[in-house]
């Protein structure tokens, strides 16, 4: 395991008493075992498919690497259409491991790395759609449409629209290259689209949901056009698996978080902030936002007990929000758990030049940016401390296809270990699938009559507009 996991700041012999006391740990053994070895029986089965996602075949990852090598030769652009996990998984691996500026660069910088330039459209606002189509050359662009359940009203209106773009620019026969279907083999819409128009298909399987889905098809169809190393990624991933699947907590990175987080949570730290210092790892906070989230916001436990549990997940960026967000976070209430994403050495650094004509800011002479954000980060780290507030922090050596690899893993068990703990259904979304149905009631899907209704019965009082 690459990544290294410091909670000192989460702990009351270090931060004071507003941390969490190391005797709860040993308190909590049998709390924490049944959490453990909920998860490691159910791993690969039912909704847990997804912890066996990093052992996948290597002849299926190789069929998919020489597949999309031959559609990245022949593309100037590829569009990821997804939305949720199926949108937020790839733009943070995609963030974090191509150039971060990748369609601003000239055509023969391109052309000379072999890239098409990538789109990840996740919205359907309609102006979006229309900007992505002053960008594009239909006739060079692949699209791959991503939906597990083959149903997603925002995704496949994006299809439809494109589909009939690019038939209408290069012909019905030539379109069906141009786009690839992600989706649960055997049924939904997609699925029996993508058989009918004779689309290249990939599948999810039935126990891998959106959220938990980044290391599956999902996200290695478009790492693998884009060329990035999935067998690398996913070796990460493996790496992280063995490391969550060891009984002990102390040697158990999710483990001991996800206990340590729902500690947090009974002290009234309802608030996760995900803070990476690197913008390659900015993107890591709205995957992490969605995968903690949805998994935790539950109104009932397992035993169907109203329990209104979740811990609600933040977004900041080192060291753009120690000039916004810190401030809060050292002095206002103690609602907060803070977990520092931290880079060791930075793929490209800077010096910062030594110029005798500067006769100024010495302290920052000879030093490199890389130096210096690490400084700020450690920085922050010591004003939460000082102040009392719980913090860890998770390093990477390097931002890699392993090191993200692992990090989404560890993302994964973490989730499942908390949800287990807090006896949730980790896996299920129905404050999410609510909407859905009355989004297709209101637009006229057949079958959702009676939820017409009940929606448009939804009373408004006139007082209450200004």
């Amino acid at each position: 395991m690459k990544l290294k996991f410091d909670y000192n700041n989460m702990m009351a012999d270090v931060i004071g008493e507003r941390g969490i006391s190391a005797d709860l740990i040993t308190a909590n053994a049998s709390k924490i075992d049944g959490a453990f070895n909920n998860v490691l029986e159910n791993c690969g089965k039912g909704w847990q498919e997804w912890s066996e996602l990093p052992y996948i075949n290597p002849s299926d990852v190789d069929s998919i690497i020489a597949r999309m090598n031959d559609i990245r030769s022949k593309a100037s652009a590829f569009v990821v259409l997804g939305i949720g996990g199926s949108a937020l998984g790839p733009i943070s691996v995609v963030q974090a491991l191509l150039n971060m500026r990748l369609n601003e660069l000239p055509a023969p910088a391109l052309k000379a790395a072999g890239l098409p330039k990538l789109y990840i459209e996740d919205n359907i606002d309609p102006e979006r759609m229309h900007e992505l189509l002053e960008l594009i050359d239909l006739k060079t662009t692949y699209f791959n449409v991503i939906t597990k359940s083959g149903e997603t009203s925002e995704t496949l209106a994006q299809f439809l629209v494109l589909y009939d773009l690019m038939k209408k620019a290069v012909g019905k026969e030539e379109a069906k290259k141009h786009f690839i279907a992600t989706t649960t083999m055997g049924k939904g819409t997609l699925y029996k689209l993508a058989q009918k128009e004779g689309f290249v298909t990939y599948g999810i399987g039935a126990g891998v949901g959106g959220r938990f889905s980044v290391l599956s098809n999902v996200g290695l169809v478009p790492f693998a056009a884009m060329g990035i190393d999935i067998k690398k990624l996913l070796a990460g991933a493996k790496e992280m698996s063995e490391a969550c699947r060891v009984s002990d907590v102390k040697k158990n990175p999710a483990l001991m978080t996800a206990f340590l987080q729902c500690m947090a949570m009974e002290k009234g730290a309802n608030i996760s902030v995900m803070m990476p210092y690197a913008d390659s790892l900015k993107y890591m906070s709205d995957f992490y936002c969605q995968i903690w989230a949805e998994s935790l916001g539950k109104a009932k436990d397992k035993d169907g007990n109203l329990v209104f549990v979740g811990q609600t997940p933040a977004k900041a960026l080192g060291v753009t929000d120690q000039h916004s967000q810190v401030q809060l976070y050292t002095e206002g209430p103690f609602d907060k758990v803070v977990t520092i994403l931290a880079v060791d050495k930075f793929r490209n650094d800077v010096v910062i030049p030594c110029d005798d004509d500067i006769d100024a800011c010495e302290f920052l002479k000879g030093h490199t940016m890389g130096e210096l954000l690490n400084a700020e980060r450690v920085a922050t780290e010591y004003a939460l401390r000082k102040a009392e507030r719980m913090s860890f922090t998770i390093t990477l050596p390097e931002v890699n296809e392993e090191t993200v690899g692992e990090l989404l893993a560890y993302y994964m068990y973490e989730t499942a270990f908390a949800g287990a703990y807090l006896n949730i259904d980790t896996f299920n979304q129905p404050g999410v699938e609510e909407g859905k149905k009355a989004t297709f009631a209101m637009l006229g899907r057949k079958g959702y009559e009676e939820k017409l209704a009940e929606v448009r019965s939804a009373t408004k009082k006139d007082e209450y507009y200004i």
